[in-house]
C-alpha cells in the first residue's frame, strides 16, 4: 500500500507536508555535509597535514561509502521500511559527525568520514522514495522540485556555511552542526502519522556490497595515488587491477542473483538509463567544479574560507528560488528541454569563468559565470530527477532513487579522483582553467546525452 492516499489537489495535507519537511532534512544534511568539506580542506590540510593527496581522501572516503552502500540501503529500506532505515540514518550521522569534528589525526578523520559515508547511504534513498510514494503525476514533479531546491541549495550552500565555521570559530565545528538538523528530523518524524511499509521477501546482496566497495575503492586509491608513487608501484596497479575485476563481477552478479542489489533491468526503461547516463555527466561536473573553485579562491586568489563560499551563494540563490517553479514545467512540458537546455546553459558559465586572471576580480570575473552556471542547474536538476524516478513504478522507487543517487556519488567520487590529472597536479591558475574546460565538456555532453535519449513520458 501507498504511504499516503495520492494528492487530488493542489493543496498538500499537513502529513504531505511533514512528510516532505522530513525527506528534505534527512537529504539536506547529507548533501550539506558533502560540501561543508570542500571549504574547510585547506584548514584542514594546515592542522592535519598531507596536502592535495589527504584532501582527496577526505572527500572520497565519504563519496564511496556512499556511493557503494547507497544501494544496500535501498534493499534495506524495502526489507526493513523506509521510516525505520532513515532513523538508524539520521542516529548514524549524528554520532559520526561528532567523530569527524574531533579527528586527532589525517588517518581518524579520513576513516570517520567513511563512516560518516555509510549512514549517510541509509537517508537518501528512503527520503526520495517517500516523496516517490506520496505524491504522483504532477504533484510529484512539484514535490521533487523542493526537494531538489532545498538539497540541491545545501550542495551550494554548504561552502558559506563551511567558511563561516572555519573563519570564526574552527572547521571542526562545521561538522559538529550537522547534530542540530538531526535532531530537527527525528523530531519531525514522531509527528508522522504514516505506517511504514515493508516488502515481504526482501533480500539483502552482501556478495555485491562487497564487490561494490572493492570496486569503487581500489581504482579511487590508484587514482589518487598515482602521483605520489607511480603507476608502476604495486601499491596502485594492485588495488587498481583487483578494483576492476571486483567492478566486472559486480555487473555479473547482478545478473545472476536472485535478488541484486543494482536490477539490470531497470536500465531497460529508457528515461531511467538515459536520465542516469546523463547524471554521470552533469555530476561529475558539479563536484569537480566545486572542489576546483572553492579550493582556488582560497589557496591561489588569497579568499578566506567564508569569503570562498560566499563566491558560490548567488547560484544558490536562483537554484532555491526558481526550482519549485522549473518542476512545475517539467511536469507540464516534460523534462527533455529542460535537461538539454540546462546543462548546455551551466556549461557555458563554466566557460565564463576562464575569464579569471592572476589578479581574480569576484564582480567581473566570477559572479557572470556563477550567476549563468546557477541557471543552468537550476534548469537541470529538479526535471532530471523527476524524468528518472518518474520513469519507475512506484512500488520501485526506493530501489530507483537509491540507483540514481549511488550513480550521482560515484559520478563526483570519480571526478575527484581524477583532480590531479585534470588540473596537473596543482590548483594554480591553469589548473583552475583546466577544471573549468573539463567541468564544462561533461555539462555539455550531459545535455546532449539527454537531448538524444530524454523522451516526454506519457501522462
Amino acid at each position: 500500500m501507498a504511504l499516503v492516499t495520492e494528492e487530488k489537489s493542489t493543496t498538500r495535507t499537513r502529513e504531505q507536508r511533514t512528510i516532505l519537511a522530513v525527506a528534505v532534512l534527512a537529504s539536506f544534511v547529507t548533501f550539506l555535509d558533502g560540501t561543508v568539506v570542500s571549504v574547510a580542506l585547506p584548514a584542514i590540510s594546515a592542522e592535519l597535514g598531507g596536502g592535495l593527496a589527504v584532501q582527496q581522501w577526505v572527500v572520497d572516503a565519504y563519496l564511496i561509502a556512499l556511493g557503494a552502500l547507497i544501494l544496500v540501503a535501498g534493499s534495506l529500506s524495502d526489507l526493513y521500511g523506509r521510516l525505520r532505515i532513515m532513523h538508524l540514518g539520521l542516529v548514524g550521522f549524528g554520532i559520526t559527525s561528532v567523530l569527524v569534528a574531533v579527528a586527532p589525526s589525517a588517518a581518524v578523520l579520513v576513516v570517520a568520514r567513511g563512516l560518516q559515508g555509510v549512514a549517510g547511504a541509509l537517508l537518501v534513498p528512503s527520503s526520495l522514495a517517500l516523496i516517490t510514494s506520496t505524491f504522483r503525476d504532477a504533484a510529484q514533479a512539484r514535490a521533487i522540485g523542493s526537494w531538489t531546491a532545498w538539497t540541491s541549495g545545501a550542495v551550494l550552500a554548504g561552502p558559506v556555511v563551511g567558511g563561516l565555521f572555519v573563519d570564526l570559530l574552527s572547521w571542526r565545528l562545521a561538522f559538529a552542526v550537522n547534530v542540530l538538523p538531526v535532531a530537527a528530523t527525528l523530531y519531525l518524524m514522531t509527528r508522522l502519522e504514516t505506517r511504514d511499509v515493508r516488502l515481504e521477501g526482501t533480500q539483502v546482496d552482501y556478495p555485491s556490497t562487497v564487490l561494490a566497495v572493492v570496486g569503487l575503492g581500489g581504482p579511487v586509491v590508484a587514482l589518487i595515488e598515482h602521483e605520489r608513487l607511480g603507476w608502476g608501484h604495486p601499491a596502485i596497479w594492485v588495488p587498481l587491477t583487483v578494483g576492476l575485476l571486483a567492478a566486472v563481477g559486480f555487473l555479473v552478479r547482478q545478473r545472476v542473483a536472485e535478488q541484486p542489489m543494482l536490477p539490470l533491468d531497470l536500465f531497460r526503461v529508457r528515461n531511467f538509463s538515459w536520465g542516469n547516463a546523463a547524471t554521470v555527466l552533469v555530476y561529475g561536473a558539479l563536484s569537480l567544479s566545486g572542489f576546483v573553485i572553492v579550493v582556488f579562491l582560497q589557496e591561489h586568489a588569497g579568499y578566506t574560507a567564508t569569503e570562498a563560499g560566499l563566491a558560490t551563494i548567488p547560484s544558490t540563490v536562483v537554484l532555491i528560488a526558481l526550482s519549485s517553479t522549473v518542476g512545475r514545467w517539467s511536469g507540464t512540458l516534460g523534462p527533455r528541454v529542460f535537461m538539454t537546455a540546462g546543462p548546455v546553459v551551466a556549461g557555458a558559465g563554466f566557460l565564463l569563468l576562464l575569464g579569471v586572471g592572476e589578479d581574480v576580480g569576484y564582480w567581473t570575473q566570477v559572479l557572470p559565470g556563477i550567476l549563468v552556471f546557477g541557471l543552468g542547474l537550476t534548469l537541470t536538476v529538479a526535471p532530471l530527477t523527476s524524468a528518472i524516478l518518474g520513469a519507475i513504478d512506484a512500488s520501485r522507487s526506493g530501489i530507483a532513487s537509491a540507483v540514481n543517487n549511488a550513480v550521482a556519488r560515484v559520478a563526483g567520487l570519480v571526478a575527484v579522483a581524477l583532480l590531479g590529472v585534470v588540473t596537473g597536479g596543482a590548483l594554480d591558475l591553469e589548473g583552475f582553467r583546466r577544471g573549468m574546460i573539463a567541468s564544462a565538456v561533461l555539462m555539455v555532453l550531459g545535455g546532449l546525452v539527454s537531448w538524444v535519449g530524454i523522451r516526454r513520458p506519457a501522462r
